[in-house]
């Protein structure tokens, strides 16, 4: 804000110099008012003034376009640099005309109203506004050079670490850039001291969300970098299944814990919150004990998902069989899991389940299984030409991995034998297809080779002294 006496002189000054050289040229017509108290002379004042901001653009506008020129001409040419020079050709155009009609309105005052201070203060705060969007204009261009330099040095780096921390920059520069511009410019406007501790408070709110968000953004980036490196999709993703269940569950507690001291910093700035948590503290004995009893399940579950998350008893994408239901563990959250059945409903369970009651995991080691099928059949299947039978059955099943597959009988009745197969897959959906091709299979093979093999119960008819009036006798035979 510029001193309203200094404008009067300075204005008074420049007609003065202005008269005597429009008299000498013109006369003194000059001096005959055009517009109420404005004369030829102050026409000519803001058309001399007009014509040396118009000089000023031009001069500027040609300067620009020369450096333009003469980085894009070299042999290697800094892509950076002339991008920052387009960028301050619009902000410095905007500055020029800026104060070219500050100072033209600021004449025209002086002559037309002389003693009228609250004009010129409405002028002032005008420019203090042009000044203060200028300068965040300034920033948010500025940013868009940062970004580019950021990537030429990320370009020429052969480390993977700057493809996830350049983009990571740039995300915080777009919005941490802005709002610094916006700090250091609430000053410019010049506002009454009745709002300085609005504009304290509405700052440090500002600079809270801003550190809060760049956090979070932080943790994103870190978390795709790490996990950017491992596939579900590959047949042996044990690994990578170990690493998304950690990830994944720390990653949710640090933007919880982050969300947390975000909400309590905001509330830390007001006065009649910090006396509401003081008086908190008075009672944190007997409040914590309350919290204590009525939480302790949510805390379990907390502490369960750290547990969980370092020892691994389960894992993202494990198969699992909680509550008599085969499924995967799609979800890992904070307090509960999500199991993924396999007729697509969800079986949600508490955290504190898997480390209190027990459950099948079957990639726990590998995904890798040892499937079964069981038949049952008459002692007079030909168990050697079976096996041969079996071996070309599992060795034309595409699920079969190639590891290991045996035939055996396993137990006997009086009735029929048991017989056992068991043949390796890669996975439990592969396990349970192989296993029922091969059961589909070998029950066609018998049916169509050996009928009389089929489960049977075998009856003797006969008489006493071999009369052919004899009461029929049915019994079952163990051998």
């Amino acid at each position: 804000m510029m001193n309203t006496d200094f404008l009067n002189r300075l204005v008074n000054q420049a007609n003065a110099f202005f008269s005597n050289v429009m008299e000498g040229m013109f006369g003194p017509g000059v001096q005959e008012p055009v517009l109420g108290r404005v004369t030829w002379v102050d026409v000519g004042m803001i058309v001399c003034l007009l014509i040396i901001f118009i000089l000023i653009h031009a001069c500027t506008a040609g300067l620009l376009r020369w450096k333009t020129r003469q980085l894009r001409s070299d042999a290697e040419p800094a892509t950076w640099r002339v991008q920052l020079f387009v960028l301050l050709r619009k902000p410095l155009f905007f500055a020029i005309w800026l104060y070219g009609l500050y100072f033209a309105l600021t004449l025209l005052r002086v002559r037309l109203a002389p003693e009228a201070n609250a004009v010129q203060l409405a002028l002032d705060r005008l420019l203090d506004v042009g000044v203060f969007c200028l300068l965040c204009w300034l920033f948010v261009r500025f940013t868009r050079v940062l970004e580019t330099r950021l990537g030429e040095w990320a370009a020429k780096s052969e480390s993977k670490l700057d493809d996830a921390l350049v983009p990571l920059l740039a995300k915080v520069a777009r919005v941490a850039v802005p709002v610094i511009a916006v700090i250091l410019a609430l000053p410019v406007l010049g506002l009454p001291a009745a709002y300085s501790g609005l504009i304290s408070k509405a700052s440090s709110l500002l600079i809270i969300g801003c550190i809060a968000w760049a956090l979070v953004q932080a943790a994103k980036s870190l978390e795709e970098f790490i996990l950017g490196k491992y596939d579900l999709n590959v047949a042996d993703n044990l690994q990578a299944r170990k690493v998304y269940t950690q990830v994944k569950v720390i990653s949710k507690t640090v933007y919880f814990i982050i969300g947390v001291f975000t909400v309590a910093s905001a509330l830390m700035m007001f006065e009649e919150v910090r006396r509401v948590g003081t008086s908190i503290l008075a009672s944190a004995g007997v409040l914590g004990v309350i919290i204590g009893f009525a939480a302790q399940k949510t805390i379990a579950n907390l502490f369960a998902g750290f547990q969980l998350a370092m020892t691994q008893p389960i894992r993202l994408d494990d198969v699992v069989i909680v509550e008599s239901e085969w499924g995967r563990i799609e979800e890992i959250t904070l307090t509960y899991v999500v199991v993924h059945i396999w007729d697509e409903r969800r079986l949600v369970v508490p955290l504190s389940y898997f480390i209190e009651k027990p459950f099948q995991n079957w990639t726990r080691v590998s995904a890798n299984l040892l499937g079964s099928v069981f038949f049952w059949t008459d002692y007079t299947l030909p168990v050697g030409e079976l096996r041969r039978a079996v071996k070309q059955v599992v060795e034309s099943c595409e699920d079969w991995d190639k590891r290991y597959w045996n035939l055996q009988v396993t137990d006997t009745s009086e009735r029929t034998m048991q017989v056992r197969v068991l043949a390796t897959a890669a996975d439990s959906g592969k396990a349970w297809n192989l296993r029922c091709e091969i059961r589909e299979k070998v029950i066609e093979m018998i049916q169509s080779k050996y009928p009389q093999s089929l489960p049977k119960i075998r009856g003797d008819l006969g008489g006493a002294g071999g009369q052919g009036n004899a009461r029929p006798h049915l019994e079952s035979r163990a051998e």
